[in-house]
């Protein structure tokens, strides 16, 4: 009689992330992140793709999302270019640009219609300080969610703090060019990850 071998768990390769079933959920996923992205859309891009959906884990929406903003262009349409090409190709870029702007576009469209009547008033201009500051309170929050990635960085949990923080004092405090930044910053930070990166194959051949 033959034995049954227990599976190893560890051996078990990890099962692969969810991906969207039609171009139609690529389209209504996007057109919801994109409807709820009153006054940031990182934070709820970050809630719909890596939380909710599950389409992306955290290192990889920190990745993508890193590209998406050194690429021209509104950092939210090139991280849904980039997702609607991975799974479905040019069809799914073009659905997926499709889904973050048709609706919120209309959307923009009649809000600023009514609001040409009232923007001159107090409140109006009032509501919209209010609104900014909760905007920069959600992108702060979902940054201090998003930095625990960084630990398993390739670079190293100690450099990329240390990138981290000369590009806010660069930026906010310096008030140097974003295109400066992005060049020796990101030159830098290029040039250690691809050390890093030969270092550890270098590793691996070694028997």
């Amino acid at each position: 009689m033959p034995v049954t071998a227990l599976a190893d768990p560890a051996a078990t390769p990890p099962s692969p992330c969810p991906r969207p079933t039609s171009l139609s959920d690529l389209f209504w996923s996007f057109t919801w992140l994109a409807l709820q992205g009153f006054g940031g859309v990182l934070a709820v891009a970050q809630r719909e793709l890596v939380e909710k959906k599950g389409w992306l884990t955290r290192d990889a929406f920190v990745e993508d999302w890193a590209v998406a903003q050194i690429l021209p262009g509104p950092n939210v349409v090139n991280l849904c270019l980039m997702m609607g090409d991975r799974y479905f190709g040019l069809r799914g870029a073009l659905v997926a640009l499709a889904g973050i702007l048709a609706f919120p576009l209309l959307l923009v469209l009649v809000l600023a219609a009514a609001f040409a009547g009232i923007a001159d008033l107090p409140a109006a201009q009032g509501a919209l300080r209010g609104m900014g500051a909760v905007a920069a309170g959600l992108i702060t929050a979902t940054g201090l969610k998003l930095i625990s990635a960084l630990r398993s960085n390739t670079m190293g949990a100690v450099v990329c703090y240390a990138l981290s923080a000369t590009t806010f004092i660069a930026i906010a405090l310096l008030r140097l060019r974003l295109a400066w930044v992005l060049l020796l910053v990101g030159a830098l930070a290029c040039t250690w990850a691809y050390r890093q990166l030969g270092s550890a194959r270098a590793l691996h051949r070694r028997p």
